[in-house]
This record gives structure tokens, sequence and C-alpha cells, in this order.
């Protein structure tokens, strides 16, 4: 499994993806190797090699040209370009506004390595530019592994891709978020876990939530990228709003079992892995309307206009006066866990490496 350099020091729901899924198919008797993109690697080692983040090609086309060995792709397919268009502030966002989404990308992927944040890539990248790297990549791909079916759609919308697909939904570790019964919640506690950062929003949900009857609890690190976003996050922030920095999902448990709402605004989801372990764990959960989360909770969850505080509010409210879910609970439970994403991956491994 080859992921983005940064994937442990920048942790996302693309490393509790990668981690997961290695975990399981590990304990149905694989042999897993986890590896950044800027390693060397020894590929002759494996029968075939699994790539992530379609958005970032820079480091998938690097390996794929040094090597025949057979590979599938996890496409995560993210769309920035809203946020980077339209909110992202500073310098960046100055720039980015004028070029299109492949484009922004593909400027964004020379300011990390420039900026010693990601390694630099390979020049077949920096001569293709981002579309045709990425068209590349799933030319070649002997199967993509997408989240859901909306997000093989966009693909094929925004790239013309023919490959053949798996989708592969994602999950939640049903040992660690299992919410115990009889629990007291707090209908004022809303939860937003995710790290700090623009297309996440939670500046929005603040400027949502400020001065009101809700108590806000913000989990989550800042991006490192991103620090003027978090000083306004922090600036703006009213006392019933409170920031606790990164923990462990074990340590998660506590927060969800408590709160009543778990509200994620983001400018854009391909799942919002913290939006299904919270309603694993039995909170109703608010959840933007832009991305392809609708596919996962359809009519189960409460949906916001992440550029409208009072559509964010007035969805905090929603859930909050509703009774608990546990529809929602138990589909995530018996439809969405890490064990089953690891044997229909596993499923797809077997099909490619047999015909």
């Amino acid at each position: 499994m080859i992921s983005r350099s940064t994937l442990f020091k920048v942790k996302g729901g693309d490393t509790v993806q990668v981690m997961q899924t290695a975990k399981q198919l590990t304990q149905l008797g694989l042999m897993v190797d986890i590896k950044l993109a800027s390693e060397v690697i020894h590929y002759d080692q494996y029968h075939l090699l699994h790539f992530f983040n379609i958005t970032r090609p820079a480091d998938i086309l690097y390996h794929i040209e040094k090597t025949s060995v057979p590979f599938v792709v996890s496409t995560i397919l993210i769309d920035y370009s809203e946020f980077d268009k339209q909110y992202r502030s500073g310098l960046g966002g100055k720039v980015l506004r004028f070029y299109s989404r492949d484009s922004n990308e593909y400027i964004k992927t020379l300011a990390r390595a420039l900026l010693r944040k990601d390694k630099l890539p390979g020049m077949s990248y920096i001569v293709n530019g981002q579309a045709k790297s990425i068209d590349k990549v799933l030319k070649r791909a002997r199967l993509l592994l997408p989240n859901s079916e909306n997000e093989y759609r966009r693909l094929k919308r925004e790239y013309d891709c023919v490959t053949r697909y798996s989708v592969i939904y994602n999950g939640v570790d049903c040992d660690t978020f299992t919410a115990s019964d009889n629990v007291d919640r707090d209908d004022k506690l809303v939860v937003c876990a995710a790290r700090i950062e623009g297309i996440k929003n939670q500046l929005n949900l603040i400027k949502a939530l400020n001065s009101t009857s809700y108590k806000l609890l913000i989990i989550g690190s800042p991006a490192a990228n991103q620090p003027t976003y978090y000083n306004a996050c922090r600036k703006a922030a009213k006392n019933n709003v409170t920031f606790i920095d990164h923990i462990p999902q074990s340590e998660l448990v506590a927060y969800y079992e408590k709160a009543k709402v778990h509200v994620l605004p983001s400018w854009f989801e391909t799942t919002g892995l913290s939006s299904l372990e919270a309603a694993a764990m039995g909170c109703n959960v608010v959840i933007t309307d832009k991305g392809d989360a609708k596919e996962y909770f359809g009519d189960h969850a409460f949906y916001c206009d992440p550029g409208s505080p009072a559509s964010i509010y007035d969805a905090v409210v929603k859930a909050a006066s509703q009774p608990l879910n546990n529809c929602l609970k138990n589909k995530v439970r018996n439809d969405y866990t890490w064990r089953q994403a690891a044997l229909k991956t596993f499923g797809s491994y077997q099909q490619i490496l047999q015909s």
C-alpha cells in the first residue's frame, strides 16, 4: 500500500483508511506493507501495488513508471475547487481562484515541493500536468476502488474514465466505536471531529453556533499549512466553543457518547469518516450537501449548505431536537465496517491476480 509522504505526519481520513484496511487484510492472511510515496520500494517483492489518492497523481506516476507490477487505486477523489476558488484566503486564495481545478492541484503540488513540505514530483508529472497524469494512472490501473458509486460517476464525467472498478465503502471499527447502553446525552453538546482546515469549514460552524445555547467542541489538530485559518477559528470562537487537539480514536468514544449531535459541514466529503463513527455511536449527524456522503447516509442525516452559517445552525437545531436515529446507527454497524471493506478489497485483489 503506497500513499502520500505526509500520511502519518498530517493525519486525515486517508490515514485511517490505509491503516484499517491493512490491519483487516493482515487478519485475513495477507502480507501487507504500508509505504510512503517518498520511500524507495523494491517492487519485485510484491504481487500487487495498492495506491491511494488519485488527486496526487505525481506520487503514483513516479512508481508505476518504474515497474510492471499490476496496481489498483483507491481514488478518494476530493474536489477542493469550490473552497479554493471562493473561500481560500491569503496569497493562495488570490492565485487559485483564477485557474481550473486540475491547474490548482498542479500549482499546489509544486508549491508543497518548493516549500519542502513534500518531495519534488518526477519530471513526467511536471511535463504532463495534473489532468494528463491522472489520465495516465487511470488507464494503466488494473482496477479502481472508489468509495462510492457517485465517486466513480465523477471520475467518469471529469476524466472520461472507462477503467473497471469495484466500490469499497469506507467503514468504522466496531470494536472501538461501541456505545454503552442507557447513556445520558447532552442535547446541547455538539461535536466536530476533524483536522482544522478550510475544506472542513470549522470557521462557518463556529459562526453558526457562536453565543448560542449550544456547546461546540472542536476536536482536531490544525492543518500544518493553514495556520492562518486555525488562528481565524480561534479568534472567532466565543465562550461556548472549546478546542481539543487531535486525540486517538479510542478517546473519541467518550465524546461521541456524550454528544447528541456530530457536525461536519465540509465544502466536500467523499465519506466523512468521523460522521460514520459518530453515527455508529448513536449520534445524530449533520453533514454537508456537497460530495458523496448522501450515498452513505441517505435520509438518515441532516444536511446543510456549508456556505451558509444559517443553514448549518438550522440543521444542528433539527438534529438536536429529533430522537436519536437508531436506524442510522444500525445501518452503519451492519453495512459500513472495515472488515467488510477488507473482504471486498481482498476479492478485488484476487480478481486481478487470477485474471
